[in-house]
């Protein structure tokens, strides 16, 4: 992308408001029936950052989004976005923030530059604006060659991004990203994520919730994880992987076969948590404390004699970091899953 094509869709940060919190939630509740879909959550997003918002299916994630977009009522709480309450101020928030949801919404009948140009003459900016516009935006993206094609024949990525790029029509001081990258290919999943990092750059805070731990290690700078309708964990990802513990020893088996056998002998062993792992070949321990050198090498011989005394073959043993996978796992008791049905919602 070019710097041009990047500034027509950036801002200056020095434009918003100094000093405010991007999103400032307190003691937020939302109840559907006997559900309590939100618990009291408190939460606060500063501006200029990529924040991302985690938990399992019907965690709560859906229900908060619709409130800090102003499209459904809390019970309880409050909440306000960009210093504005999201129940007395709920146009002033409208004005200043863009959603995009799971699904492209699009007119597929359309060209990519008539979708552009229609949405900004919804938001009232003049024809040339409009034209000026969408063709900053569709070379900001890359789009330029499918301008004038019907995106009913855009591949899931070049509809993804022109989506994004929709929601960029009028520069937003707050994005929502939903889901950005359900479905995509790991070519276009990395696009997307280059989009999503030059947006924040130019001074858009960016609401992320995916159901892709990757993509909240690869930019989140802030994460915030959800469960039953708390936050149950807030921090940094390097912060997020330390609650777990110290490290994780990865045990990669010869046979499958062997790998209830092999969990049933590391648990055992005198280390942390024993997990299987989504390679079905491989366990996991992550290490509960603190370990040097020479406590990790009495670990993996410990490990490898009472494998070997099973006859249960090893073909590789290492040591890492806690991923972002485990430190969810660990955290929520549920692995990560697709959010696109919300039971709270």
């Amino acid at each position: 992308m070019s710097q041009q094509a990047d500034d027509s869709y950036g801002m200056s940060k020095n434009s918003m408001d100094s000093g405010q919190a991007a999103i400032e939630v307190r003691g937020l509740v939302k109840v559907y029936g006997e559900n309590r879909a939100l618990d009291g959550i408190d939460l606060t997003v500063r501006r200029d950052q990529v924040f991302g918002f985690l938990g399992p299916n019907g965690a709560g994630k859906t229900t908060m989004i619709r409130i800090l977009t102003t499209l459904t009522r809390p019970d309880g709480g409050t909440a306000r976005v960009l210093g504005h309450d999201v129940i007395s101020e709920r146009n002033a928030i409208r004005a200043r923030v863009a959603v995009t949801g799971q699904f492209a919404a699009l007119d597929e009948d359309l060209t990519g530059h008539e979708n552009l140009i229609i949405l900004g003459r919804l938001h009232g900016l003049s024809r040339a604006v409009c034209e000026h516009r969408a063709d900053d935006l569709l070379a900001a993206f890359d789009l330029t060659p499918a301008a004038g094609r019907p995106v009913g024949g855009y591949s899931g990525g070049m509809r993804r991004r022109l989506d994004i790029a929709a929601s960029l029509i009028v520069t937003p001081d707050l994005l929502f990203l939903d889901e950005p990258t359900t479905g995509l290919d790991p070519r276009s999943r990395s696009r997307v994520w280059e989009l999503v990092r030059r947006i924040a750059a130019a001074g858009t805070t960016v609401l992320l919730t995916t159901q892709y731990l990757e993509e909240a290690d690869q930019l989140a700078e802030q994460i915030a994880v959800m469960d039953n309708g708390r936050i149950v964990a807030e921090g940094t990802s390097a912060q997020l992987k330390s609650r777990v513990g110290s490290g994780t020893l990865h045990v990669r088996l010869v046979d499958g076969e062997q790998r209830r056998q092999a969990q049933q002998i590391l648990a055992g062993v005198p280390a942390g948590t024993v997990r299987p792992a989504a390679d079905p070949l491989t366990l996991s321990v992550l290490l509960a404390t603190p370990a040097d050198a020479a406590d990790v090498g009495r670990l993996v011989g410990h490990a490898l004699t009472r494998l070997a005394e099973a006859r249960v073959g090893v073909a590789e043993i290492a040591l890492g970091q806690p991923s972002l996978d485990e430190a969810f796992l660990a955290l929520t008791g549920h692995p990560a899953a697709d959010d696109q049905e919300d039971a709270d919602a």
